[in-house]
């Protein structure tokens, strides 16, 4: 079995403390973020758009909470598919429901795991029927989720990409 080369780190530790200054505080901005790490406003910035550029930081737009919308039931929906057409067209009726937040091809008992918000169980039951309401969805399994803990957590992969040899 042949043992492959260790990949050099995409990120350095000056970049795992500047995306957790940024994630901790949003709003700081260029010339914050300088000040706050000690390092020249331009290297603050080069480094940001490599980090852009890269795809490493995909974003620097506001996180909105479902459930501070009035959406604060969420739930993981397993989806299996006719795959005759592949999973375009399901996933284009996916998008096309505002409820449908994230959707992901998986290997598995299913072929699409996604995450839905609803207002409450009853207006659960109506997203599941709308996702349902597709030639394409030949079965769907959802759990509810009774608390989140944590979101969506990516600090801790940073500081270990960083110090990745």
């Amino acid at each position: 079995m042949k043992v492959s080369e260790p990949r050099p780190p995409v990120i350095d530790e000056l970049d795992a403390r500047l995306i957790a200054l940024f994630s901790e505080r949003p709003s700081i901005g260029v010339l914050g973020a300088s000040r706050a790490l000690g390092v020249a406003r331009g290297t603050v910035q080069a480094r940001l758009d490599r980090l852009q550029t890269k795809g490493v930081i995909r974003t620097f737009a506001p996180t909105v909470d479902p459930a501070a919308l009035g959406y604060p039931v969420t739930a993981l929906c397993t989806l299996e598919i006719r795959q005759r057409l592949g999973h375009q067209a399901v996933v284009d009726h996916l998008l096309a429901i505002p409820e449908v937040l994230e959707i992901h091809s998986t290997t598995g008992m299913g072929d699409l795991i996604i995450r839905i918000v609803a207002t409450d169980n009853a207006d659960l039951g109506r997203v599941i029927d709308t996702i349902i309401d597709d030639t394409h969805v030949v079965r769907a399994s959802t759990s509810i989720a009774l608390v989140t803990h944590p979101e969506m957590r990516t600090a801790p992969l940073v500081e270990a990409a960083a110090h990745r040899a």
